[in-house]
């Protein structure tokens, strides 16, 4: 596996190294502790890039049930709206009709 390692993980890394470096080690070794710690500094990135990017998932799906809930109560409330608009115009009419036949019973007894 061929990966590009940036250089501030190299440097890093070597920074590491350097500060583990026991006596009498010679460069080779401390550049392949630092490799392996290159190694280890990228696969964290990875793992972390990798959690971020499900938690942007889990995080985008709670705002789309979240939406959806929220349309489907709109609908609910806006059916509940028609249901109640759409009987305002026939009490009215029931009323007016009873104003009117007991106007006309007013006026007959009258007479």
């Amino acid at each position: 596996m061929n990966t590009k390692v940036s250089k501030e993980t190299q440097e890093q890394a070597m920074k590491v190294a350097k500060g583990i470096q026991k006596k009498g080690q010679n460069k080779d070794q401390t550049k392949l502790i630092a490799q392996g710690i290159e190694k280890g500094i990228s696969e964290y990135k990875k793992q972390q890039s990798k959690k971020s990017r499900d938690r942007d998932k889990d995080r985008k799906q709670l705002v789309k049930q979240k939406q959806r809930a929220a349309q489907e109560l709109d609908e609910l409330g806006e059916a509940n709206e028609i249901h109640s608009t759409d009987k305002l115009p026939w009490a009215l009419l029931v009323f007016s009709w009873l104003g009117f036949i007991s106007y006309l019973l007013v006026n007959l007894n009258s007479i």
